[in-house]
């Protein structure tokens, strides 16, 4: 058997301006409204984000989004079109570099919830085959 993540809730203060700017960013389709209380952002065929409103306080998450080098670079000039701070390191100032520490490229930035986004060419928490 195969266990795949389908989906995860991604705590916000606005669900729906949340999920639409990282919808946009990554260029995939997101849905305002979906069953229940979620407004979703169809990452792939088998991830979804369901993002939820909450006024109670809730940890920081991190995701990380490993795509080809064509799809950083268009998804970097969204990212620089709407002003969107980032950085080269998990931690740190946001320096507006790439990282190559790894073998390919990454940067990190965080959305108004605080929630911590990266991104990234080749996986470092995978071994390459």
């Amino acid at each position: 058997m195969t266990i795949e993540l389908d989906h995860t809730i991604v705590p916000s203060r606005t669900k729906v301006a949340s999920a639409k700017r990282l919808a946009e960013l990554l260029n995939v389709p997101w849905s305002e409204t979906t069953i229940g209380p979620f407004s979703a952002v169809y990452v792939n065929d088998g991830l979804t984000l369901d993002f939820i409103d909450t006024n109670e306080d809730f940890p920081i998450y991190h995701f990380c989004f490993r795509v080809t080098q064509a799809d950083f670079d268009a998804i970097l000039g969204r990212i620089k079109a709407a002003g969107i701070p980032y950085r080269s390191s998990v931690r740190g100032p946001m320096d507006m570099q790439i990282s190559t520490q790894f073998g390919g490229q990454g940067i990190y930035w965080n959305e108004p919830d605080g929630h911590q986004w990266e991104m990234l060419t080749v996986s470092y928490a995978r071994q390459q085959r």
